[in-house]
């Protein structure tokens, strides 16, 4: 599974990197049931990872590193096994323990029907009927998500109290803030309207007219992106500004348009919230470019920094869509029997973006493996998949697994060095596809070509030039209808080659400013037909570079 101690082995690795802050996902005490994200006990580790002294020491190792730890905060609901839902089960309808989670009485003669039609964003249906101690059938509870993952009703004050409680036993051991997973569903409609909309996670759009035209036809969902949710995030700022230092909270909160997003990092809310719509432009640089106008400009209007992420632990990754034959498309997986990416030009356009990425201002977000410019794992057998979706859809939604797979370490070693030095390595959580040998972090650890060092120069870079304070200024070169993105940033200018043919640069240009970085070696060819003093250069397809 991987653990506490070994994070704190790798998070050299991390610095040398040269990112700023780790953040992790949930370690907490859990049965697994969605990757942890079904939390029993928010103040332990869960036995597979650790214990509390091993976090402490984690976290302490990070501070002396120089690294900044974020914790995912899971609070839209818990696990069945959480002792309050298991006390709520033996509860009588309309007890206290109860009313903290979302019981309802059931419609039909005998309440044999769903109190209402909402339906699981892991497919099925959002509720799940008790079973009395005779056999009958008792109330139904609400879970958005899977069945163990019973809502928290957030109109109890007892449930506000606890979560406080419960950020504040971290911020006490001095975790530097927190990941809000699902910050936009806590707070649901009053009386639980039925609703005959879909709601998805992270979900593709391919223009903001096919968008505007989904959202009409689409009424806004009773349970997520709520008023009520932007009263919980001001209480929640108010605590986090009883400790010292720059302590944050990020939301993950799939809300669009961004005018509508940026609410949630308004001064008296959260500092930052994920920015998906620059996840889902894809390949294509007129989205792309649509993408970080949209953003800035939202930003803006509240006074907080933009995010950029590419890839998640909810997404196919980057290098993966990049590689379809549609490069904008947004599948939820991939699995055999689907379109196989091109897994070489997947790559070469994932290092182009990633290059755009790291030099946009506000804060970007590497997941893991981003560094190593690791694919999906396509061809992940069924009887490996653990992402509940894929159960609950009966495998028709492949679900989430093939951007979970372990990282490769050591391309020489058993399960490429995951669970390198641990007291009893096996096999990993989830295989890792073959393809990974070449992709293991030891063979591009010095590699002056290597994905690895091309993220370690862009990072370094990006902090010596300051352009996460900068601000973005369109270049004369830009030109997205012909697949050239360029955009200057605190002296940089970037210049990207969205297309499939080369594009010739200004004569003189490499004259007057020199070339920092290269998406790839070949990024540059000297196009020797300038009567120039240098000869004039093209522009790589699916590359990008950095001159200054």
């Amino acid at each position: 599974m991987g653990d506490l101690p070994g994070v704190t082995s790798r998070l050299k690795y991390l610095k040398e990197l040269g990112v700023d802050a780790v953040w992790l996902s949930p370690f907490y005490r859990s049965p697994q049931a969605d990757a942890g994200y079904d939390v029993s006990d928010y103040r332990d580790v869960d036995p597979s990872f650790g214990t509390l002294t091993d976090f402490d020491e984690m976290l302490s190792t990070a501070h002396a590193l120089g690294l900044r730890i974020i914790v995912d905060l899971v609070p839209n609901h818990t696990s069945d096994e959480h002792a309050w839902f298991i006390e709520a089960k033996a509860a009588a309808p309309g007890s206290a323990a109860r009313e903290r989670y979302i019981f309802r009485d059931g419609k039909g003669e005998d309440g044999e029907l769903p109190p209402n039609n909402w339906q699981s964003i892991f497919g099925g249906n959002a509720w799940t009927r008790l079973v009395e101690a005779d056999g009958s059938g008792g109330q139904w509870y609400l879970h958005l998500f899977d069945t163990k993952q019973p809502d928290l009703n957030w109109q109890n004050p007892e449930v506000r109290a606890e979560m406080e409680s419960v950020i504040r036993f971290w911020l006490d051991r001095g975790v530097d803030g927190f990941r809000v997973d699902v910050a936009h569903g806590m707070i649901k409609a009053e009386g639980l309207p039925d609703w005959d909309g879909v709601a998805s996670m992270v979900e593709g759009e391919h223009s903001e007219e096919e968008a505007a035209k989904e959202r009409a036809m689409n009424p806004p969902s009773p349970f997520f992106d709520q008023e009520g949710v932007h009263e919980i995030y001001r209480a929640w700022n108010k605590v986090l500004k009883e400790y010292e230092g720059d302590r944050m909270l990020v939301a993950e909160a799939w809300v669009e348009p961004a005018e509508r997003l940026v609410r949630y990092i308004r001064p008296d809310e959260m500092q930052q919230a994920f920015n998906f719509e620059f996840l889902l432009a894809g390949w294509d640089a007129e989205r792309m470019t649509t993408a970080i106008d949209n953003s800035l400009a939202a930003v803006e209007e509240v006074g907080a920094p933009s995010t950029w992420v590419m890839s998640n632990h909810d997404t196919v990754r980057h290098t993966s869509r990049y590689g379809l034959s549609v490069p904008t498309s947004f599948p939820t997986g991939i699995s055999q029997s689907d379109e196989q990416p091109d897994e070489a030009l997947g790559l070469s356009r994932g290092r182009a973006a990633a290059a755009i990425m790291l030099a946009l201002p506000g804060s970007a977000y590497i997941y893991q493996g981003d560094e190593l410019g690791l694919p999906e794992h396509t061809t992940l057998a069924s009887e490996f998949r653990q992402d509940p979706a894929f159960a609950r859809t009966k495998g028709a939604e492949t679900g989430r697994d093939g951007c979970r797979v372990p990282l490769p370490w050591f391309g020489q070693e058993a399960s490429y060095g995951f669970s390198h030095g641990s007291v009893s390595p096996g096999q990993p959580w989830l295989p890792q596809p073959e393809s990974f040998a070449r992709y293991a972090a030891d063979l591009q650890n010095g590699d002056a070509a290597s994905t690895l060092e091309l993220y370690r120069d862009a990072l370094a870079l990006r902090q010596e030039h300051r352009l996460g304070d900068g601000a973005v200024g369109w270049s004369a070169l830009h030109d997205p209808a012909a697949g050239v993105l360029a955009f200057a940033n605190n002296g940089v200018l970037v210049v990207t080659n969205f297309g499939d043919q080369p594009v010739r640069l200004p004569d003189g240009l490499l004259e007057e400013l020199t070339v920092k970085l290269r998406s790839q070696p070949t990024a540059l060819a000297d196009t020797g037909e300038s009567t120039a003093p240098a000869c004039a250069s093209e522009l790589a397809p699916n590359s990008t570079i950095w001159l200054a």
